[in-house]
């Protein structure tokens, strides 16, 4: 791939036309500005694009977001909209986090009122919520109890006491994916998500109390309800090990069913099978399981969250209220214009944020540099209205551990007045701030673009992380 291959559109939008590559079915577009435009050459991440455009039964384009980069089989960013009857459904185009996403809470009191109870405060968050690589709770659910979880997701916790209904209406398909089936999903995968209801992964998943730093948009914000020096905790993390393990068990059993539908593909990673064939409804009911856990075990977290909170406040202490809970790895059925008709489409999002009309769009910038909250536009249906998940890296993981250690980036958060807690410095350096784009560019294109619009931007104050 070539700068010449590829045309600009506009500042922030770029195409390489169907007619690169003979197996091309669309176009490829993608979204970033030139100041940013060499990062994205600098790995298969637009090859990988190239490659979504040769699905079948892709509609319009294949498109990924500002902070792509190089994944599994999409690029991390990616998004593509099939044909509900006659396109295919692709784990890769999911990912292996299923659901992992982003979860707000914000609260009524200011920076100044929390910082003297702030390390206190992050100390007790860790206590509350295991994170890290393989960790769990001490109590394993059993296989009854997890088949309910995977089927009904947030809602059956809220259910059982573990929050409270509004939860779920400021929550992405309120916390529920109706086609999950469980007997869909491994015993092997079930295993693995037994203790891990209410857990943080590793990685670049993050618990954070953060403080709105800047309003962009008054009215948005206060229909958000958010205001200058506000204290909010953000969470992100998925579906743990159960998802990645669905993941595992449908890429092998879409691999070998491929021949069977004539399928070929340029790359093995983009595995996929009709969405109407057994194995693409088998994987639909298995990933939308994988999801509402993921969704469940945000809302398990927000429980101990809360329970923090009134620990180190008091129980009269104003609690902590939902802002919105929003998916970036995640296959849906939804209904979009395409010629001029209504269509159901299977939206393939991976590393981005689904970002209808007004609703909440959370983007979590890499550890210890800003986040935002943005809106949804009308202007967002050229992309199926999806917008970034984040910032993207820049670096490999093993790339940035060589270049710095996880004691130098914390010794570099806690002197700019960040407090940091981690079980262990082993995996920090693999998401140093140098590892990612600049998140105040990759969200100066989204608004530019019009996939969504700025609210209000935030700074942490305490950084939870796994090792």
């Amino acid at each position: 791939m070539r700068k010449e291959d590829i045309k600009k559109i506009s500042d922030c939008l770029w195409e390489i036309p169907k007619t690169f590559r003979r197996d091309m079915r669309v176009p490829a577009r993608f979204y970033t500005s030139e100041k940013m435009l060499d990062d994205i050459f600098c790995d298969k991440s637009l090859n990988q694009l190239v490659n979504m455009a040769a699905l079948p039964g892709i509609v319009n384009f294949s498109l990924a977001m500002p902070d792509m980069h190089e994944g599994y089989g999409f690029p991390i960013g990616g998004v593509a909209a099939m044909d509900l009857k006659e396109g295919v459904i692709s784990p890769g185009g999911v990912g292996y986090d299923i659901n992992c996403g982003m979860k707000l809470l914000k609260s009524e009191y200011r920076e100044e009122e929390v910082r003297p109870h702030l390390d206190k405060l992050a100390t007790e968050i860790q206590g509350q919520v295991p994170s890290g690589l393989g960790r769990g709770r001490e109590i394993k659910i059993d296989i009854s109890s997890m088949d309910k979880i995977l089927e009904n997701g947030a809602q059956r916790l809220v259910e059982q006491g573990y929050g409270e209904k509004e939860d779920l209406e400021n929550c992405e398909s309120q916390g529920k994916l109706s086609l999950a089936d469980s007997s869909m999903v491994s015993d092997r995968a079930k295993n693995r998500g037994r203790d891990q209801v209410g857990t943080l992964g590793s990685g670049n998943h993050f618990l954070e109390i953060q403080k709105v730093e800047e309003i962009f948009d008054v009215k948005t914000a206060e229909s958000f309800g958010l205001f200058k020096d506000q204290v909010v905790v953000m969470i992100h993390t998925g579906s743990r090990g159960l998802g990645h393990q669905i993941a595992t068990d449908y890429i092998k059993i879409m691999m070998r069913a491929m021949p069977k539908y004539g399928i070929e593909l340029p790359d093995e990673e983009l595995a996929a099978c009709p969405m109407d064939s057994p194995e693409g409804k088998k994987y639909f009911a298995a990933m939308s399981c994988g999801a509402n856990y993921a969704w469940a075990n945000r809302q398990m977290i927000t429980h101990f969250v809360r329970l923090a909170w009134k620990n180190i406040l008091g129980e009269k202490a104003s609690p902590l209220v939902s802002l919105y809970d929003v998916a970036h790895n995640i296959a849906k059925i939804e209904k979009h214009i395409v010629g001029g008709q209504l269509k159901e489409l299977v939206l393939h999002r991976k590393g981005a944020t689904r970002a209808f009309p007004g609703q909440p769009v959370l983007i979590p910038g890499s550890m210890g540099t800003a986040s935002y909250v943005l809106a949804g536009t009308e202007q967002g249906k050229e992309s199926w209205f999806s917008t970034c998940h984040g910032a993207g890296r820049t670096m490999s993981r093993r790339a940035a551990s060589r270049a710095v250690s996880g004691e130098a980036v914390v010794k570099d958060l806690q002197s700019k007045g960040i407090i940091v807690k981690c079980w262990s410095a082993h995996g920090i350096a693999e998401e140093a701030p140098m590892a990612y784009k600049n998140i105040d560019n990759v969200v100066e294109v989204v608004a530019l673009s019009g996939l969504s619009r700025k609210v209000a931007k935030v700074r942490p104050l305490a950084v939870i992380k796994g090792e």
